[in-house]
Parts: C-alpha cells; sequence; structure tokens
C-alpha cells in the first residue's frame, strides 16, 4: 500500500509538472489571461479622507482576484494548479486524470472576465453613492513582456470633494401622517452641513417607515418615500426634500386599530384544535390538555384588542412567545376589515399560530484534555432538560458530567504511565425561569428576555497520588437587558464549599512547602455575590465592526463579615459560618473583544483582557478555584493550560504538581488574530498571543511572581501561530499551532528576547471547538 501510495503521488507531481510549462496554452485568439492588478492609484481632493466602508466601496470593485490569488488582487501563486490541470487534454470520460481534471481544474479569468471599463463605472456610482460626484478615473492593460498572452491592469481613480447637505425639509406631508412627522423632525438623521450619504438617506427612510408603522400604518412601505434633491442653488451643495411618492394604495395612507387577536396552539402532529377560551380579551383555540398557563400567554401578548397597530408590538409579541422555548415556531395572519370607524382608522384582525416543540430536550458533549502535568483524557457530559416544567416554559436541566485522565509522560519516572489515575465526577441541575423574582417595583417593562436562574451542584474530584475534594455548589441570578445592547447578570447569592477528603505524602509535602498554596486548597466555604455588564454593539451596513464589551465584579463573604461585625460577633481572623472558614476576596474581570472587517473574506479579532482579585479580611488567599491561570487552547496557544506563571517564577516541566503553583491574582492577556477564507468552507486564521499571572503579594516560595512595573515586558509571554477552522455550519472544527517566541522565566540554555531552546519545544496544537474568543 505504501508503494502504491508514492507511486500515485510521483505520477501526480509528474503530470503537473509536464503540463506547467504553459498556462495559456488552451487560449485562442484574442484572449489574455488576467493575472492581477499591477497598480491601484485613488488619488483625493484636499480635505478628503477614504475611510471604513467609504474605502471599500471605492477599491472593492476593483479588486478582482486572478486565478489562484495569494494576496488578491495583486499577488498570485506560483503554483496556479487550477490552471495547470485546465491545460491538460483529457480526453476519456473516466481514469485518474479525469478525476482531477474534475476536482482541480480551474477556467482562467481572462481581461475580458473582468470588464475594467464596467468596473470603472461602478466605482463612480458607489462614490457618487457618499456625496462624491464627478470622479475621474481611467485604466491600462499592462500586456507581460514575456507572453503577450498575459496582462495585469492598472487603474487611476480620482476623487474630488464631497457634496454638502444644504436645506433638508419635509414636503407635501398632509393630515395625522404631517402631525407625526412634525412630532419626531428631531429624529431626522439628514442635518445641513452634513456629507451626503445615500446610505444615510435609506436609514432616514427606515425611521419615517418604523415611526409610521408603530403609529398604526400597518401597510405603509419605505419606498412609498421619495427625495428630491436639488443641486443648482449653491456649488457642491445638496437640498434635499423627503417626500411622499405620487400613487400610492390608499390602504397604505389609513391607520389601523387592532380587532380581534387570536391565539392558536397547535401540536406538531398538526391535531385538530377542539377547545376555546378567553382570556383578557384574546381567543385561545387548543387541543386539550392545555399545556401553557393563560397567564403566562397573556403575558406574552402585546397585541391588545382596541390599540393602535404597531409593528414593534406586534414583533414583540412573536419574540415573547419564542422566549417561552416551548414553541417550534410562530405565524401570524391578519385580515383587514372592509369598514372605517368614524375616528378614520381602519380595523385588522390578527390570528397567530403557534407550534408545540418537543417537551424534552438531550444533548451530548464529548472532549479531549491535554495539559501540561502529561494528563491526558475524555471527558462526557450528559444533559436533560424538560423545557415547560409548570406549564409557563420553566426549563429544568439535569446534567452529569465525568472526565477520565491518564498519565503519558516517561515511563521510567512512573511505573503507573498509562492506567486510569484521575476522574472527576459531577451532577448539577438547574431550574430557569421566563421572568424575574422580584418584587413588582423591581421589575423591568419587559421589552427584553429576562430570565431567573437556580442551580445546584456537586463535583467530586480524584487525582491519584495527590488528593480527593468534594464540593458543592449553589446559586441565584438573574439575567435581563436593558437596551438592544445592554445585557446584565446579576448574582446575588452563590454558595461554593469546596472540602478536601483525602490528601496524599506527596500532596501534603508540597503544602507544606508552599503555605500560600495550602491556604487555597483548604475546607472553606465561598459565599458570594457579583454583577456583569454586557455591551454587545453587532455589526451593520454603517458599522461593519462589532465591539464586545464584558465587565464583571465578584464580592465574596462581605456582607457576611459586616452583618457578623454589626451583630458584635468577633472571631478575630478565622471568622466561621456553620463551623467553616469562609472566604473574603473582592474579583474585578474585564474583556474587549473588536472584530474589524478588512475585506468580504477576511477580518481582524483582537481581545484584551485583564483581572485583578484580592483576598483580604478572613482571608490571606484567594480560593485556588477563583485564582487567574493563562495558557491553553482558548488563551496563549503557544503554551499550554496553567503552563506559565505567576511573574518570572517557573517550575521544571518533570514536577507533576508544578501546575498547583501556576496561578495569579492578577491577569492581563492580548490576542490579535487575522481570519480569512481560503476555499469552500475551510478558512485560515495567524495569530499573536501574549499575557501572564502574577501575585498581588511577595510569595517567597514562587520568586518572581510578584507583580512589578520594573521588567514587566520581560515578563509576557509571547507566542504566534497559525491555525485552520473547518465550518460545518453548526460548529466549527478548530486547529491551531502555537510557536513560542518568549517565556517569562530566564532559560540557561538560550539567552536574549527569543529565549526558546529549541524550535521544536516551542510548538503546541491544540484541536477545539468553535473559534478562541
Amino acid at each position: 500500500m505504501k508503494s502504491l501510495g508514492n507511486s500515485l503521488f510521483v505520477i501526480i507531481v509528474f503530470m503537473l509538472l509536464v503540463s506547467s510549462c504553459s498556462q495559456t496554452k488552451r487560449l485562442t485568439e484574442g484572449e489574455v489571461l488576467y493575472t492581477g492588478v499591477k497598480k491601484m492609484n485613488i488619488e483625493t481632493a484636499k480635505g478628503v479622507k477614504l475611510e471604513g466602508p467609504k474605502s471599500s466601496a471605492i477599491s472593492g470593485p476593483l479588486g478582482f482576484p486572478p486565478n489562484n490569488p495569494l494576496y488578491a488582487p495583486y499577488i498570485r501563486s506560483p503554483f496556479p494548479v487550477g490552471l495547470w490541470v485546465y491545460n491538460w487534454n483529457v480526453k476519456k470520460e473516466k481514469g485518474l486524470k479525469h478525476w482531477l481534471y474534475k476536482k482541480l481544474a480551474k477556467k482562467p479569468v481572462l481581461i475580458s472576465d473582468v470588464q475594467p471599463e464596467l468596473r470603472l463605472k461602478v466605482v463612480e456610482n458607489a462614490a457618487s453613492e457618499y456625496g462624491y460626484f464627478g470622479v475621474k478615473s481611467s485604466y491600462e492593460i499592462i500586456p507581460n513582456k514575456r507572453n503577450p498572452k498575459k496582462a495585469k491592469i492598472s487603474y487611476n481613480v480620482y476623487v474630488p470633494e464631497a457634496y454638502l447637505l444644504g436645506t433638508v425639509e419635509f414636503w407635501g406631508w398632509t393630515g395625522r401622517m404631517d402631525s407625526l412627522i412634525q412630532r419626531t423632525q428631531r429624529g431626522c438623521l439628514l442635518k445641513s452641513g452634513a456629507e451626503y450619504n445615500l446610505y444615510t438617506m435609506e436609514d432616514e427612510r427606515t425611521r419615517i417607515t418604523k415611526m409610521f408603522r408603530n403609529s398604526g400604518y400597518y401597510y405603509f412601505q419605505s419606498d412609498y418615500i421619495e427625495f428630491l434633491v436639488d443641486t443648482t442653488r449653491e456649488r457642491r451643495v445638496a437640498d434635499v426634500r423627503i417626500a411622499l411618492k405620487h400613487g400610492i394604495p390608499a390602504v397604505a395612507l389609513q391607520p389601523y386599530k387592532v380587532g380581534n387577536v387570536e391565539l392558536v396552539l397547535e401540536n406538531s402532529d398538526q391535531s385538530e384544535t377542539q377547545d376555546t377560551l378567553s382570556y383578557k380579551g384574546i381567543e385561545v383555540k387548543y387541543t386539550k390538555p392545555l399545556d401553557v398557563k393563560p397567564k403566562v400567554l397573556a403575558r406574552s401578548m402585546h397585541l391588545l384588542p382596541g390599540d393602535t397597530y404597531s409593528f414593534w408590538r406586534q414583533n414583540r409579541t412573536q419574540t415573547s412567545l419564542a422566549r417561552l422555548g416551548i414553541f417550534k415556531y410562530t405565524n401570524l395572519n391578519v385580515t383587514r376589515a372592509d369598514s372605517v370607524k368614524k375616528s378614520g382608522f381602519g380595523s385588522l384582525d390578527f390570528s397567530i399560530n403557534a407550534v408545540y416543540d418537543l417537551p424534552i430536550e438531550t444533548e451530548i458533549e464529548v472532549d479531549v484534555s491535554s495539559k501540561s502535568n502529561n494528563l491526558l483524557g475524555p471527558g462526557l457530559s450528559l444533559g436533560i432538560t424538560n423545557k415547560n416544567l409548570f406549564r409557563g416554559g420553566e426549563n429544568l436541566t439535569f446534567k452529569l458530567n465525568g472526565a477520565y485522565e491518564w498519565e503519558v509522560g516517561d515511563k521510567k519516572t512512573n511505573s503507573n504511565s498509562g492506567l486510569i489515575n484521575s476522574y472527576e465526577l459531577g451532577v448539577n441541575v438547574g431550574l430557569s425561569l421566563p421572568r424575574l423574582l422580584v418584587p413588582n417595583f423591581l421589575k423591568s417593562s419587559k421589552d427584553f428576555a429576562e430570565r431567573t436562574n437556580f442551580q445546584i451542584g456537586v463535583d467530586f474530584l480524584n487525582r491519584h497520588t495527590f488528593f480527593r475534594m468534594l464540593s458543592f455548589t449553589g446559586s441565584l441570578s438573574y439575567d435581563f437587558q436593558s437596551s438592544w445592547r445592554v445585557y446584565h447578570t446579576i448574582t446575588p447569592l452563590k454558595i461554593t464549599y469546596t472540602h478536601l477528603l483525602q490528601t496524599s505524602k506527596e500532596f501534603d509535602e508540597t503544602m507544606e512547602n508552599n503555605p500560600a498554596i495550602a491556604m487555597s486548597f483548604k475546607n472553606q466555604l465561598i459565599p458570594s455575590m457579583s454583577y456583569s455588564y454586557t455591551y454587545d454593539r453587532a455589526a451593520t451596513r454603517r458599522n461593519p465592526n462589532r465591539l464586545y464589551w464584558q465587565n464583571t465584579i465578584m464580592s465574596a463573604g462581605n456582607i457576611l463579615s459586616a452583618v457578623q461585625y454589626i451583630t458584635g460577633n468577633h472571631q478575630g481572623q478565622n471568622k466561621k459560618l456553620f463551623g467553616n472558614i469562609y472566604s473574603q476576596f473582592l474579583k474585578l474581570t474585564s474583556e474587549v473583544i473588536v472584530y474589524r472587517k478588512i475585506t468580504e473574506t477576511s477580518l481582524l479579532a483582537t481581545r484584551f483582557m485583564g483581572g485583578i482579585g484580592c483576598a483580604y479580611g478572613n482571608s490571606r488567599v484567594m480560593p485556588y478555584s477563583e485564582q487567574f491561570y493563562i495558557g491553553g487552547a482558548n488563551s496563549i496557544r503557544a503554551f499550554t493550560i496553567r503552563s506559565i506563571g505567576p511573574g518570572s517564577y517557573h517550575q521544571e516541566s518533570d514536577n507533576k504538581t508544578a501546575y498547583l503553583d501556576q496561578t495569579g491574582d492578577i491577569k492581563l492577556e492580548g490576542n490579535v488574530e487575522l481570519r480569512f477564507k481560503i476555499m469552500y468552507q475551510l478558512n485560515g486564521a495567524i495569530f499573536l498571543d501574549a499575557g501572564n499571572v502574577w501575585l498581588l503579594r511577595n510569595d517567597p516560595k514562587r520568586p518572581g511572581g510578584e507583580f512589578k512595573l520594573a521588567g514587566l515586558l520581560k515578563e509576557i509571554a509571547l507566542g504566534t501561530g497559525f491555525g485552520l477552522r473547518y465550518d460545518f455550519g453548526f460548529i466549527v472544527l478548530r486547529g491551531d499551532l502555537g510557536i513560542a517566541l518568549h517565556t517569562p522565566y530566564k532559560n540557561p540554555d538560550k539567552s536574549g528576547y527569543y529565549n526558546i531552546p529549541k524550535f521544536k519545544d516551542g510548538l503546541r496544537f491544540h484541536l477545539a471547538i468553535g473559534y478562541p474568543f
């Protein structure tokens, strides 16, 4: 088999080399192979800045890629395999050569395919959409000196000053529509003195349309608005009138109120509905038994009989029903009444069909972990969720987690290598309600999703030859939004209790040598509360860059300590609750991610994250589970998880307990990743990662771990690398190869900033699901 494979490889390479003599072999008379852009010279008038979407709109149409682009549209790959194969003379409809032809051949991109003159017209139109009227442009075809059947194209574009908006007025509006226009005119997006921008006009058209549709005008469409532009009054100034088009249907100018509202609940088998009930003016049709409480349905209905029609309320109704999580989908049908009321309003009847989803949902997750302490093993998570526990969209989730780990270290130092020596088992039960369980005066307007979450779990961890630990966790949290972009999570109560069941002699010796680590592992109660603020600005046409910013503050033991102090229950430094010492600390974290679109098929993703935790009062160190660490598939990919830090502290890799020491109280990390499309669902990435963790206080057992500004840059671990990502649609499979450039600790075998002893020692491969950030 190996010999056959080698033979096939030689045959394929030979075929490619033989056919590589000419890329223009099959071109006919007059056809010229396009080999890319020679030069794209874009000049502007004084003061004109082409940035972001403007720059892309003008340069984008000119950047037509040639065959096998390496850096489109300027540089081609030196190995245009597709063209080579295309030039084969394939006569048979079967065989290896025919199969390779079908898979690899690419038709040549000709100058006639590029159509440079048409592309310049596209550029002129694109520039005029941003107010740059009168663009001057030209192109030149530059033949290849060695082969006249190959040619590049050079473009020259001159962009003049943009037209500015002069007067902006609403013209020809009457009656109730004119009153609505006048009432909301301050929100007009077109401002006198601003640059003419067709996209801003489209946004203004959308704003007006939304205003009308939320004020009863169900049949009004954005196409009914026109902009009358006059550029004759003053040089490079455009006066704009916003008016109604002629010939608009009468129904579009008629406001409507909500008439009858009907909600039809259907099973997935489309069984016939048999029963009807009326609740708060809404008629509900269903098949017995009714699987949703009427008050829950009424809470989700925002289209109510007698109200002025509002598209926002219509959308809010369908969104609220979807948030319950019990319907597969909803459809809305509208019927217009023939008569018009004396008030001048028409009437619309609404029928909403909601189809039940399956009430039980299951999930299975499988993963494989590889750690810096030579532990390797699989993990399995099984979950089952009842999505409608109390007939109100309540989710009850039961999860069972398990993981095994083998030690794959040197057999000379570990006689048990290859045996299962560590495992973890966990059970988690969660109840999530689609509303906030808080006093009425604290409730929000319910314009957005809300959830109340209860969690309780137990976890058993067995680290062979080290320790056995049991931990319990219980929490109450609230998730809600205050706007389309702002999310909040408040956790007023979270209690974690960790208990070491058994320790080994080796583990005890490690703890004796490092009291700070020992304190983080002691039996302790962690009563905490936290608040997270998340700002998520999605990419839009006007701003294709997405911004994500999350901040979290966590406080543990402080309220309990204050209550004990007020009540006079002073217990010194080791205060207890239910006979257990509790932790006391404050922890802050922040993460900023920016996704900047570069081209249609590439973007630059950047992330900066930092955190600080300070133990005080009843604690000298933070619990081990709350300390920061760095490295791994979603962090600095040139290093495995918990393999660097704190600071310049370092232990030899053959120390099996080294990973216990590699945590800190402060974390700084930055990542830059260029993501680009390779072909089909296959994408690539080039990345640069940097960061480390530090201690707030000096620890004699971990020299160099304390945070100090002096020498900080030298203590930043740095790594680069590249990766491939295959998008299956529902998941993304990612493989990243990290390459270490600098370790924060000194290496006796290598001096200088690049202090990796051997190149292969700085390589780390990570296989993961999803993007790192």
